[in-house]
């Protein structure tokens, strides 16, 4: 049943809700007419965390609103050429998709907010220092590295100051309630990687930096022409397609960074970076362990062993990582010395759920983030949670422990997703939202997890399947493709978003609301970090690094530029039946 409520006539209960003062919002159901602006500008999102420097909350503003979205403007490239600086570009307008359901006349007048939240996915906050992190394979892949991943710290705390400042739902006003992380928050599975990751969420200081506490110990001071060598005169492969040489840039990137914090309650689901050593090789194996925390990284691979490793990989022809280790013991000797740090070990199921219930890491809420004593008990990475009265989110683990970064859902999680969705139909019929990491598109992985071997591994052909057979799924909100996307399926709307780390860079706000005509709308609409679109390549202050890892990435040599999506898949009304 809908509970339907003014914004001016908020009961405590769902105003403690909406400002993020207990967990997920409960009741939200705000109505919006064509006088809501007045009466939603007397309710505030709420108080910050303790962060370096206070903050005033935003007021609810006029709705629509465009300021600090991507419906007011998206960092687009200037001139042409080489390397190309960045700066204020054109709008993406919002598109409203009917492909599920009739845009009816006089909606915008008459709907409820049920939900309004935030979507974070692939952050990839990166130890670049790691012997674990294999750039030999740049020229196989864009992913091996990238010249703007020293910076992701700055990146992703700027993200989070964005949404701080956000005033409310795009499109209604409605104050948010929470961020989803949908996966990949670290990048090697480590777990100094993880302690950034809370940290940045949480908020708390950051330095960015492992090995030798006081220097940079990576390939962008390696003297290889590879890789860009931002400090030095080297006329580097990035230096001779126009990028520039930045005296102190090392030091700035290692240089401690101070995140505020979310001011929302924040949810996490996992992905494979943040289960699988190098995001692909099945977890538990001691080697990784030794090479992560040990003192040798290979920075260079002859062309032919580089593309027979991409080729495993891609392929998932070798989930162990056999071939890989073997090859990483026989170049032993031309890996570069540098200095062990027991801190990039990689974290285990265990270990990461822990570190989700450290009361150090819970900052707004809600404590554990969606884990409990119980996941840790059970070893279990799935949940559900309430996201409002009206709605509930479903939180999935999709990565397949067997190995490979594509991937699938064991049985027993199949059956408990079957089970919450059914439970859901017997009582009030909440809307649902599901949340993965993986897409429909990359989940056709089904390896045995070695800890299950008997249980069958399900694709996402197989889950589309489930969620299509209860009309209560609205939404299945994913990343890991780092491209925005959104597919209209039977009954629900498969929402992709881009990653943090490849340009454009993007989070996504997600508004569900009821149109009270036989309709509901999901709007999404995106969101770039706070830092300012064009750059000064003197200014390596956190804010000024914030900005360089944009627009570094814009430039990464083999970045693909299609991960923007079309219009169709970013700003948009998509309308369902109700």
């Amino acid at each position: 049943m809908s509970r339907i409520r003014s914004a001016a006539t908020l009961d405590r209960r769902t105003f403690l809700a909406a400002t993020g003062a207990v967990g997920a919002a409960t009741g939200l159901g705000l109505a919006f007419g064509p006088e809501r602006a007045a009466q939603a500008a007397t309710v505030s999102p709420g108080p910050a965390p303790a962060a370096p420097v206070p903050v005033k909350a935003p007021a609810v503003p006029r709705v629509p609103y465009t300021r600090g979205t991507t419906l007011g403007s998206v960092s687009a490239p200037r001139g042409s050429g080489g390397y190309r600086r960045l700066g204020d570009g054109p709008a993406w307008n919002r598109v409203v998709r009917s492909e599920l359901g009739t845009a009816h006349g006089g909606r915008d007048g008459r709907r409820t907010a049920l939900a309004s939240f935030v979507q974070f996915t692939d952050l990839h906050l990166v130890d670049v220092q790691s012997p674990l992190r294999y750039e030999y394979l740049r020229a196989e892949t864009a992913s091996a590295w990238r010249p703007q991943e020293a910076l992701s710290v700055a990146g992703v705390v700027s993200l989070i100051e964005r949404v701080n400042a956000l005033p409310g739902g795009p499109a209604t006003g409605a104050p948010l309630s929470f961020v989803m992380t949908t996966g990949d928050n670290t990048d090697n599975n480590s777990k100094l990687e993880l302690e950034w990751y809370l940290t940045a969420m949480s908020g708390g200081k950051i330095s960015p930096n492992s090995g030798d506490r006081r220097r940079y110990e990576g390939v962008q001071d390696s003297g290889l022409k590879l890789y860009w060598q931002p400090d030095s005169a080297v006329r580097d492969a990035d230096k001779k397609l126009g990028f520039p040489r930045l005296d102190g840039f090392l030091e700035a990137a290692i240089r401690t960074v101070h995140s505020p914090g979310l001011r929302l309650p924040w949810y996490s689901t996992v992905g494979n970076h943040d289960s699988l050593p190098g995001g692909c090789y099945a977890p538990g194996d001691p080697f990784w362990t030794r090479m992560a925390t040990g003192e040798r990284k290979l920075e260079t691979l002859p062309a032919a062993e580089a593309a027979k490793v991409w080729k495993a990989v891609k392929e998932g022809l070798d989930p162990k990582g056999e071939d890989f280790k073997r090859l990483l013991t026989s170049h032993a000797k031309q890996a570069r010395t540098v200095t062990p740090d027991e801190r990039r070990a990689p974290f285990t199921r265990t270990e990461y759920l822990r570190a989700h219930l450290d009361p150090a890491h819970t900052g707004p809420g809600p404590h554990g983030h969606g884990y409990t004593a119980a996941h840790l008990d059970g070893n279990r990475l799935y949940y559900s949670f309430r996201i409002s009265d009206d709605v509930l989110g479903i939180s999935l683990d999709t990565t397949d422990p067997g190995g490979h970064y594509t991937g699938s859902v064991g049985d027993a999680q199949l059956r408990w997703l079957e089970r919450t969705l059914k439970d859901n139909e017997k009582g009030e019929k909440a809307h649902v939202l599901v949340f993965s990491h993986h897409t429909s598109k990359t989940m056709n992985n089904t390896r045995p997890d070695p800890a299950r071997p008997q249980e069958k591994r399900h694709t996402g052909a197989e889950l589309v399947e489930v969620l299509a057979a209860h009309p209560g799924v609205v939404g299945w909100i994913n990343g890991h493709s780092h491209k925005n996307e959104i597919i209209a399926h039977d009954g629900f709307w498969e929402i992709s978003t881009a990653s943090h780390i490849d340009f454009p860079q993007l989070a996504r706000v997600i508004e569900l609301v009821d149109n009270h005509d036989g309709t509901l709308s999901l709007f999404t609409t995106l969101v770039e970090s706070a830092a300012p679109h064009r750059t000064d390549f003197s200014d390596l202050s956190q804010t000024g690094l914030a900005a360089l890892y944009r627009e570094l990435s814009f430039n990464a040599p083999q970045a693909r530029t299609d991960l923007a999506g079309t219009a169709g898949d970013r700003n948009v009304e998509l309308l369902l039946k109700r």
